[in-house]
């Protein structure tokens, strides 16, 4: 059973998007999904393996009539993966977040590389950014559509 203080991920469906760090390109997608991830502090591998098993099935690309009823396994579409830690900001105090509830980064980053594991065998194009490095993301979300998914998602 997925843990209650849920690993997250927000999906922006996109027709391209590229991921830089100091000014370099480590990854470039076309049609697909560019998916930000967050690990909680007690999120486990069964978590990464249920959000993975919503993102690659989740009906968010549209069919010949425009409605939502092709996931991104019925398209083929490419993922652009990101560790996102602030997704887990907690702003209910104070003017500046706190991140308490976001995993250390020596197990969010073993847990990020089991989730970006487990999207590869689907057989699908994946790039990712790099664990723990200043980023710049270029993003041309298609639609728009952007949806937040934790593993407790139903």
């Amino acid at each position: 059973m997925p843990n209650i203080d849920s690993m997250r991920a927000l999906l922006q469906r996109v027709s391209a998007a590229a991921v830089s760090v100091d000014g370099e390109e480590v990854g470039r997608i076309g049609l697909g999904l560019c998916i930000l991830v967050g690990i909680a502090v007690d999120d486990l591998e069964e978590d990464a393996g249920y959000l993975v098993n919503k993102v690659l099935n989740l009906r968010i690309f549209p069919d010949e009539v425009g409605k939502f009823n092709r996931s991104l396994l019925d398209i083929r579409g490419e993922i652009l993966l990101v560790s996102q830690f602030t997704l887990f900001a907690d702003t209910s105090r104070g003017r500046r977040p706190s991140f308490v509830e976001a995993a250390p980064a020596i197990e969010a980053a073993r847990l990020f590389n089991h989730f970006v594991t487990l999207v590869r065998a689907s057989g699908l194009v994946v790039a990712t950014g790099i664990f723990g490095k200043h980023m710049h993301l270029e993003i041309h979300n298609d639609g728009p559509v952007t949806i937040m998914l934790g593993s407790q998602s139903t």
